[in-house]
């Protein structure tokens, strides 16, 4: 990234600022540089992109203590602009990408958990009141019967033909015992069109 900043001194000790360091001018260029480098590292690119006055006052802090010896006070240090590569701009977007997708998913888990939970509240209901349960059933049929059907599947309750099932179980066991063999004959309904 390319970071454009701007520092405001002063030569407050004419004398210091000739003895104490060879050429203050380059010398506080490049300490200011240096400091930038310094203190834009320590921080991630979102506190560098939306808090770049801290990042100019602790540039500014950091300079005027080290160029005070030298006679010469740092009065502002101002961040500009702060320019993104190619490559980092194309990492960000990936990040975003990324962090919208994470979202859109947990958005969908909580609808699809919002459903199920609705489902088993229904499920309840219908189940602590039997004739809920055939009312629902009446309606499924309805709304079946509106169409142009041909065929038509009734679904029925497994309660209903558990005791056939159960006597024709026990009719295989009984039948099985004294060697006979039982004949299967499938049951079924069937609706001409």
């Amino acid at each position: 990234m390319k970071v454009d900043a701007v520092l405001y001194y002063s030569v407050v000790d004419p004398e210091r600022a000739v003895i104490n360091v060879q050429a203050y001018q380059p010398a506080t260029n490049m300490l200011a540089q240096t400091t930038l480098r310094a203190v834009l590292g320590q921080h991630d690119l979102d506190e560098m992109l939306s808090d770049r006055k801290k990042l100019s006052t602790d540039v500014q802090a950091i300079v005027d203590a080290q160029t005070e010896p030298w006679g010469i006070k740092v009065s502002n240090v101002e961040i500009r602009t702060v320019e993104l590569g190619d490559n980092m701009v194309r990492a960000i977007a990936k990040q975003a990408e990324a962090e919208r997708d994470r979202r859109a998913k947990v958005i969908h888990a909580e609808a699809e958990f919002q459903a199920s939970q609705t489902l088993v509240n229904a499920a309840r209901i219908l189940a602590s009141v039997p004739a809920a349960m055939q009312l629902r059933y009446l309606q499924t049929l309805a709304e079946i019967g509106a169409e142009q059907n041909s065929t038509i599947i009734f679904p029925m309750p497994i309660d209903i033909i558990k005791p056939f099932l159960d006597l024709m179980q026990s009719r295989d066991v009984l039948g099985s015992r004294n060697g006979a063999v039982q004949d299967a004959m499938p049951i079924g309904v069937s609706v001409p069109e």
